[in-house]
């Protein structure tokens, strides 16, 4: 009886493991590295997406610690810019892997990280869980998600990789391993751009 038990167990094991590979890469979005990245007809559910390629739109938002910034003056810098909430799951999962990016690439002077935040509650809801896990990148407030609607975002998390010229160069829908050797070598290449 056992002889058969076992291999039956083994089989419903492997498959389990195939059916979550499959599904984390069928929810994982790749990086866009141009417009073809987005849906046929360009569209999201509530517009017309931003793609590749297009000039970040600029913003002011309050940080954590009450400083202003502004999209625009950080040209010349490469830009990471997560869109999130501390509600959302997927946002959760990744925001490890971002301060692992972060502490990769900290000492980079024109490399930025901007987790902005769609809590309604501001401050109150972000300071807490940010503290609590310990993370160390700039994170802004928008509570009015402001940045969310101008980047026409279809839910969080969402991430543009903005260059030195403030032109996104790469947006990714979904949680992402963001402490990927990969990205972290996309990234420093970006970074020994230099701004024409």
């Amino acid at each position: 009886m056992y002889r058969k038990i076992i291999p039956a167990i083994a089989v419903v094991v492997v498959l389990a493991g195939i059916a979550i590979v499959v599904i984390g890469n069928v929810r994982r979005a790749t990086v866009a590295q141009d417009s073809a990245a987005t849906a046929d007809n360009g569209e999201s559910a509530g517009g017309k997406m931003v793609a590749a390629g297009e000039k970040a739109a600029d913003f002011k938002l309050e940080t954590l610690d009450g400083t202003t910034i502004s999209l625009d003056k950080l040209r010349g810098k490469v830009v990471f810019l997560n869109i999130w909430a501390t509600w959302c799951g997927p946002c959760r999962e990744e925001m490890p892997s971002m301060e692992t990016l972060y502490d990769e690439l900290k000492h980079q002077k024109d490399f930025v990280v901007l987790a902005v935040s769609e809590d309604s509650k501001g401050r109150a809801a972000v300071a807490p869980y940010i503290e609590k896990y310990g993370y160390h990148f700039k994170v802004l407030l928008d509570p009015e998600n402001k940045v969310g609607d101008s980047y026409n975002i279809s839910g969080v998390p969402e991430t543009f990789i903005i260059d030195r010229k403030g032109r996104i160069v790469a947006h990714h829908m979904g949680a992402f391993d963001w402490s990927r050797p990969d990205v972290k070598e996309a990234l420093e290449q970006l970074l020994d751009s230099r701004p024409g």
